[in-house]
């Protein structure tokens, strides 16, 4: 297998809406410009297909119809996408909030479903109960691939350090986070967390999250891509757009070796507890 060291990525910053068919027109030039672009990776943002009052409705049998849809741009593109995350249909009546990575034959390599799910009751604010449209999954996942060793998570994951640091133990060096986060803790955290947690790792965060007025909330944007230094290389506004930026695997083991974070960790006093991590090969 080939290996990639240095590469173009774009972060395809979206306003998906309660039209499926106009979400998947958007997805599509959003590719076709990123090929056009010499992106090798491209990322799309949270339930990049559909946002609306009928979430459960569009959920996907996966493969299935849509992941078929994204099959077919990697391989015309011959690129890498994450497909943001997408409704996977199960046997409850709750899909899974699931990212998914196409290789550039088509095929799908990677597979998470989102872990943390966001439930909150406030005495003078709103309820928000995520976990009542989603099922939460149950295993943190990590790819070794030709782009290098990608760690996934969605949106309200990224406010769980462990998990990060689990998937860098077991050898990521690019984390890859789509998002739905609304304007207002997006002003206050988005940036700060993503930050933190490629300074944490000494690992690349690529981060496109969704933008634009929804039905109750206004989706913040800003989609960045953070070097393993904790600097943003790369960050769009609050307009849909296609942001380009390089990834630089030396530059990963450069970081490591001026910050040994990683390799000072002492686990001989401390230790994550979890399940086993899913490690793709």
């Amino acid at each position: 297998m080939r290996e990639f060291r240095k590469y173009k990525v774009a972060v395809i910053q979206l306003n998906s809406q309660d039209n499926e068919e106009m979400n998947l027109q958007k997805i599509q030039s959003g590719i076709e410009e990123a090929s056009k672009k010499g992106a090798r990776l491209a990322v799309l943002p949270e339930t990049v297909n559909y946002i609306g009052e009928n979430m459960k409705e569009h959920k996907e049998k996966i493969p299935g119809v849509l992941t078929e849809f994204f099959a077919g741009l990697a391989l015309k593109h011959r690129m890498y996408i994450h497909c943001g995350s997408i409704m996977e249909e199960n046997d409850m009546n709750r899909p899974y909030n699931t990212s998914l990575l196409f290789c550039p034959d088509g095929d799908i390599i990677g597979k998470y479903r989102k872990l943390h799910l966001f439930d909150i009751d406030m005495a003078d604010g709103p309820s928000v109960h995520e976990s009542h449209q989603f099922t939460g999954g149950d295993e943190i996942a990590v790819l070794h691939s030709a782009i290098g060793t990608l760690g996934f998570a969605v949106c309200y994951d990224i406010r769980f350090p462990e998990m990060f640091r689990l998937m860098s133990s077991h050898g990521a060096n690019i984390f890859l986070i789509c998002a739905n986060f609304t304007k207002q803790t997006g002003q206050a955290h988005w940036e700060a967390l993503l930050r933190a947690r490629a300074i944490e790792n000494t690992c690349y965060v690529i981060a496109c999250g969704q933008t634009g007025e929804k039905e109750a909330y206004t989706a913040y944007g800003n989609s960045m891509i953070i070097d393993p230094w904790g600097d943003v290389i790369a960050r769009a506004d609050e307009k849909e757009q296609v942001l380009m930026g390089e990834i630089d695997q030396d530059l990963v083991d450069s970081v490591r070796i001026q910050m040994p974070s990683l390799k000072n960790s002492r686990t001989d006093v401390y230790e994550i507890a979890g399940k086993p991590v899913k490690v793709y090969r």
